[in-house]
């Protein structure tokens, strides 16, 4: 697989009930032993939490310009952070609950410092230049 944005959070942005601005977003640490991207997911629930290794805090710093987001890097993203390897990031908006939690983008590829073996370290996150994504 490569990168790609889940095209139901695509349609949420363009309809406004996602909101770069308002909306909390977090990064998760994926295993891809147990989850495989499927443009049909929804929702942080539909990823196995066996694939789901280690979780962000929120991106602060987030903007917009010319129908691109972007955030501030984050260090650490995952503090201490153990489990199995990881291959992919996903971001998506927290809820609180992974049921109602969407999914916006799948990384898989391109990413520095990817794959990563968990083993007790802080991982840092440094986002792409050109930002994480454009509508």
């Amino acid at each position: 697989m490569a990168n790609a944005m889940y095209p139901l959070a695509r349609e949420k942005f363009l309809g406004g009930d996602l909101d770069w601005d308002a909306h909390t977003f977090k990064w998760v640490l994926i295993d891809s032993a147990d989850y495989t991207y499927n443009s049909a997911h929804q929702w942080l629930s539909d990823v196995a939490s066996a694939a789901r290794e280690e979780t962000s805090p929120a991106l602060s710093g987030k903007t917009k310009t010319l129908g691109t987001a972007d955030a501030n890097d984050l260090a650490p993203a995952f503090a201490a952070a153990t489990g199995d390897p990881c291959e992919a990031l996903i971001l998506y908006r927290d809820t609180g609950v992974a049921t109602t939690s969407d999914l916006i983008l799948f990384l898989d590829t391109g990413v520095t410092g990817l794959p990563v073996t968990l083993n007790g370290g802080d991982i840092n996150i440094t986002h792409n230049a050109s930002g994480l994504f454009t509508l």
